[in-house]
């Protein structure tokens, strides 16, 4: 008897047609905007003739649409599949492989938090193989002002949010008052950390251990998660342009266009007010 994981094993014979069709759709959306029928066949490397047969069939299907312009862009029937496809989403679940990869990847402890009742409230924690003192547990919620997540959180808060979950901040790991939020010098870091798409935590509040931490966002382009690289300092780079940097902003970027951030190619995000 064949069963699913067998079909699944085997390997799948496909159209050749519909994958040249694909191309034109993934060039597309790497371009982010409508495009001519030469710069699509351009972008997809194929002839603007092959080009037009396949975007005909697109636009019989709805897929893709041309405006009066002779623009191409999303067709009704994307949209919707758009729609359903982020009522799917779910940003732990979708997390996981990525929070895996980049533990890997770094041999460092990764943490992924969300915004909880509590305020930035970890979630998932994948150790490194390597032993390190990281005295932290999935539950944990972080200090808005004095843990590398938490000042990510507060960086992209609305004013409001951040002030009445300040009220709150003693209660969290390294917790601070709630006046610490008018502090010029903190107001700064947020600042910066809006400009950067990162922040750091150098031995605190644990000492010996380091964090990076940044913004993974969702289709309204609010953050919907923080991961965070945690590891001990010795062998820790903490530059902004160092290797876990890198690493690290490469992974957030991919989970932010996974979950339909239109701003996951530009960069870091503005601070928000």
């Amino acid at each position: 008897m064949t069963t699913t994981n067998d079909y699944e094993a085997k390997p799948q014979r496909g159209i050749n047609a519909l994958d040249a069709t694909g191309e034109l759709l993934r060039a597309l959306v790497a371009a982010g905007k409508p495009l001519t029928l030469r710069d699509l066949a351009a972008a997809a490397g194929m002839p603007p003739a092959k080009a037009f047969a396949h975007l005909v069939s697109l636009v019989k299907v709805g897929l893709l649409a041309r405006d009066e312009a002779g623009l191409f862009h999303a067709g009704g029937l994307s949209r919707e599949l758009g729609l359903i496809a982020l009522q799917r989403l779910s940003p732990m679940r979708d997390a996981e492989a990525e929070i895996v990869a980049l533990a890997a990847a770094t041999s460092m402890t990764v943490a992924a938090a969300a915004l909880g009742p509590l305020g930035p409230t970890v979630i998932r924690l994948e150790e490194s193989a390597r032993p390190q003192h990281v005295s932290l547990r999935v539950g944990t919620a972080m200090s808005l002002v004095n843990t590398a997540i938490g000042r990510v959180y507060a960086a992209y808060l609305p004013d409001e949010m951040r002030a009445t979950l300040m009220e709150q901040d003693n209660i969290r790991l390294a917790g601070a008052p709630p006046n610490a939020a008018r502090d010029a010098a903190y107001r700064a870091r947020l600042d910066e950390i809006g400009r950067h798409g990162l922040d750091n935590a150098l031995g605190a509040p644990v000492p010996g251990i380091h964090t990076l931490a940044a913004p993974v966002f969702d289709h309204t382009g609010s953050v919907c998660l923080v991961i965070a690289l945690i590891g001990s300092a010795g062998g820790f780079d903490s530059a902004a342009d160092g290797p876990l940097a890198r690493a690290l902003l490469a992974a957030t970027r991919r989970l932010s266009w996974r979950f339909g951030s239109m701003e996951a190619d530009e960069g870091p995000s503005r601070l928000r007010h």
